[in-house]
């Protein structure tokens, strides 16, 4: 059994997730999402998990490993508004692999002195890696990894292959200032005001650096979307600026998107978001955490049409 806040739970829930499914955690750590998601899932479909963040990634598999919850998940450390690699059983044989490359082996903790030293020397300088491709930290037996080759692994489809080839649910829970988060507000008694006011409090990197992140984030997220698929959008800041303005100029963008109301949450002690079928927890309202909730469904080509005419 494993804790997660019922408002975050409630933005896994809105996904509306189905055994078989291929769903894609696009900021995953620390991990209590993404067990939700693996639960969901039962013995069917795959869950992956991307973050910026190696050791965030690693409390992630840790948390995957002791619930049990591990098998059919991937985890990447990879820069989400640039992931490209789509659910493995979707990917199609490359007549051009290599048949003398190396495949994909059972995941073992027990690796080879050299990339241990490796992996220590990227976790001291946090970065990713620096050729820019994702790197898979774990993957469990029926993730659909093993067996295959890097190439394979690593294969970015031409954009129009992933309305047939890409997730069918992604979330997107984007970086954000967690101004809504009262756990996350409280550690700044210990980091203090100036680190209150650098993160939660600089309007400069909140309306802009942040919510430019965040819109690349959710672009990303649907680009890697199945067609009649569902992308969540969420964060946990109150603000408009991270929430209700990302999502409106992304809508704005795409006529593929739609928005869509989230039925299940007739019961949900929330309220309604300033962007119509938008919701918004808050402590007062919900007695949870703060948390921000968009439903978007990415429309089959022949109805996007209709939105343009």
């Amino acid at each position: 059994m494993y804790g997660i806040d019922a408002a975050s739970g409630a933005a896994v829930s809105a996904l509306g997730i189905s055994p078989g499914d291929h769903v894609l955690d696009l900021c995953a750590a620390p991990g209590a999402k993404l067990c939700m998601m693996l639960d969901l899932l039962g013995d069917k479909g795959t869950a992956t998990g991307v973050d910026v963040a190696r050791h965030r990634l690693a409390a992630c598999r840790t948390m995957l490993l002791k619930y049990g919850l591990a098998e059919r998940s991937r985890l990447f450390l990879a820069d989400g508004t640039t992931f490209s690699v789509p659910p493995t059983t979707n990917l199609p044989c490359d007549s051009l692999v290599d048949d003398h490359e190396d495949t994909f082996k059972q995941w073992t903790s027990r690796r080879p002195y050299k990339e241990r030293k490796q992996e220590a020397k990227a976790r001291k300088n946090s970065v990713l890696p620096q050729n820019g491709q994702p790197e898979i930290i774990f993957y469990g037996q029926g993730s659909g990894v093993i067996g295959l080759k890097k190439k394979q692994l690593y294969r970015s489809l031409d954009q129009d292959d992933y309305a047939y080839c890409g997730y069918d649910k992604v979330l997107v829970d984007a970086e954000c200032t967690h101004d809504g988060s009262i756990k996350h507000i409280q550690k700044f008694e210990q980091w203090g005001w100036t680190t209150l006011e650098r993160r939660v409090l600089d309007a400069e990197r909140t309306d802009r650096n942040l919510s430019a992140l965040q819109l690349n984030l959710l672009r990303n997220g649907f680009r890697l979307l199945k067609e009649a698929g569902t992308l969540v959008y969420s964060t946990c800041s109150l603000t408009h600026a991270q929430n209700e303005d990302v999502v409106d100029q992304f809508l704005a963008e795409n006529s593929s998107a739609e928005l869509q109301e989230i039925e299940m949450a007739k019961d949900w002690p929330c309220k309604s978001g300033r962007t119509p079928k938008t919701l918004r927890f808050d402590p007062s309202t919900s007695a949870t955490s703060g948390l921000f909730v968009a439903k978007i469904r990415k429309l089959p080509s022949n109805e996007s049409k209709k939105n343009v005419l």
